[in-house]
């Protein structure tokens, strides 16, 4: 029988973060970051399997994500912001040995941050997080692509979602293989009514056109960086690089599993798969 996490929210920079824990006094702690647009919930199933081997596990709503503070007025969404977020969460989040996973951009932020905090995670798994394709176009026109982007945003509020059933079509418009079921559960965690009616929680602005190009080349020095045993996890059907062979062999103590017929959102689609993967990764290192 599954239990039900802890409900906390957690100052860090600047901002509470919802967070939720799952079997609070185990001693040994895997912290999980989710992707864009995504939430702390879509960990659960995930959850539930590993604290049924004994583990505690904590997951968190990014920054303008689920029920965390968006942003102020003027601020913006960048890699380096999540960076330092997970620096001021990791001391309350986890205590004794911990162990990172992240999925796509929580990846590619995880990554980042074990980059620069050598000897804080005893491993890290990164779910299809190997950062996205590097941006081949101008610098400048990046910029204002960028800056056109957030002016249709303030001209053009997001539109509303009718009910929670229209959110959950939309959902399953972008996650085709997630069931009816778990999408309505995530729907109803990712949904807020509002005066004008029911909305997703996610800040808008997360729809509008990074400014910033990624640098493959940048990031798989970062890369290079990371210590911990690292375990790359890619759906057989999700989504990877034209350089993605490249960037584990970046990793200096990575190796890659494949999960046969799923797609890009593993922990969602496939978690008792995903928690096998991760168990023996971490019993490995131990």
């Amino acid at each position: 029988m599954s239990s039900p996490p802890l409900e906390r929210s957690l100052l860090a920079n600047g901002l509470n973060h919802h967070v939720l824990v799952w079997n609070e006094s185990a001693p040994t702690t895997v912290v999980c970051c989710h992707g864009f647009l995504d939430q702390a919930w879509s960990y659960d199933g995930f959850a539930q399997r590993l604290v049924a081997e004994g583990f505690r596990v904590v997951a968190f709503d990014w920054r303008g994500h689920g029920q965390t503070d968006h942003v102020g007025a003027g601020g913006y969404y960048h890699f380096a912001d999540y960076v330092l977020d997970l620096h001021e969460l990791m001391p309350v989040l986890a205590s004794g040995e911990m162990h990172l996973v992240g999925h796509s951009m929580g990846g590619t932020v995880s990554a980042l941050y074990t980059a620069t905090h050598p000897g804080v995670v005893k491993t890290l798994t990164l779910i299809e997080g190997l950062g996205p394709p590097a941006h081949t176009s101008h610098p400048a026109d990046k910029m204002r692509a960028w800056i056109d982007s957030v002016d249709r945003h303030r001209r053009r509020p997001p539109r509303g979602l009718e009910d929670l059933s229209d959110a959950v079509m939309r959902m399953r418009s972008q996650n085709t293989e997630i069931s009816m079921e778990l999408a309505y559960f995530l729907c109803e965690k990712a949904t807020v009514d509002t005066d004008a009616g029911l909305a997703w929680r996610f800040d808008g602005l997360h729809r509008t056109t990074s400014p910033s190009l990624f640098s493959a080349e940048n990031f798989s020095l970062f890369l290079a960086r990371i210590g911990a045993p690292t375990l790359v996890v890619t759906g057989s059907r999700g989504f990877t690089t034209s350089d993605h062979a490249k960037r584990v062999a970046a990793l200096p103590n990575g190796r890659e599993s494949i999960v046969e017929d799923v797609g890009h959102m593993i922990h969602q689609l496939a978690p008792d798969a995903l928690a096998d993967l991760v168990l023996a990764h971490v019993g490995s290192a131990r």
